[in-house]
């Protein structure tokens, strides 16, 4: 994503690519985006933030029988 703290007054533009509008924009969580491919490319771009911690999730499997074996 660009740096939105350029120009944060500019609306429009696109919130992924910083293209400019068609005739159709697309919304996701309120922000304008200018295309489906830029849709998909938010939405998977988000659910990543969420899944930032999933490659500890074996770690702390491995510390939970660790210590369930009293060692």
């Amino acid at each position: 994503m660009p740096n939105r703290c350029d120009n944060p007054g500019n609306v429009h533009r696109c919130a992924v690519c910083d293209g400019k509008f068609g005739l159709i924009r697309h919304y996701s969580w309120r922000t304008q985006l200018c295309s489906r491919k830029c849709v998909d490319r938010f939405r998977a771009r988000r659910s990543n933030d969420y899944n930032w911690a999933g490659w500890l999730q074996p770690a702390f499997n491995h510390l939970a029988e660790y210590r369930a074996r009293g060692l």
